[in-house]
């Protein structure tokens, strides 16, 4: 499900359906996408049934550590929506970033994405060039420490780039 549009109130209809075609072996897993901890505890409470994922907005600027962390007790897989902030807006030219990509020799696409994995979050960066899908996949030969994973983290803002989900839809 892509957005819980909460001004019209039928995500929770909608994930029932969900979990009907599941029961009927149409659908082998079922997730959300968008959903805040409010969104996600009423479809816990009122189904039964918790998403295998859920898809949202984060990259260095938005991280949503609190929902991440939430996502994780309840044993709900993260994954990140424009997780190179809409083509790097704001974050590439970070200096931790394009240092962290100099110490690497990476781009600084590849410091994004692997801090996305280090930090455990499923990341499936968008791209038509085939030449950037090919870099996109070039994260796998370093990882980045623990003081390194600090330091993007103080990049947080909060800076949404998309659609508030309390307010998309209504």
């Amino acid at each position: 499900m892509h957005w819980p549009v909460p001004a019209i109130d039928h995500y929770v209809e909608a994930w029932k359906g969900m979990i009907e075609l599941q029961k009927e072996g149409l659908i082998k897993s079922i997730g959300v996408c968008n959903f805040q901890i409010h969104h996600l505890q009423r479809l816990i409470d009122e189904t039964g049934v918790t998403p295998v994922i859920n898809q949202i907005e984060l990259h260095p600027l938005m991280q949503q550590r609190q929902l991440h962390a939430w996502n994780a007790t309840h044993k709900i897989q993260t994954e990140s929506w424009s997780p190179l902030a809409q083509g790097g807006k704001g974050v590439f030219d970070q200096k931790v970033i394009r240092d962290l990509a100099d110490k690497y020799g990476k781009t600084p696409a590849q410091i994004v994405i692997r801090w996305h994995l280090d930090s455990g979050l499923v990341v499936i960066p968008k791209s038509v060039t085939p030449s950037r899908i090919v870099e996109n996949f070039d994260v796998w030969d370093f990882r980045l420490d623990k003081d390194e994973l600090g330091e993007i983290a103080k990049l947080d803002q909060g800076k949404r780039l998309g659609p508030d989900p309390d307010q998309f839809g209504g």
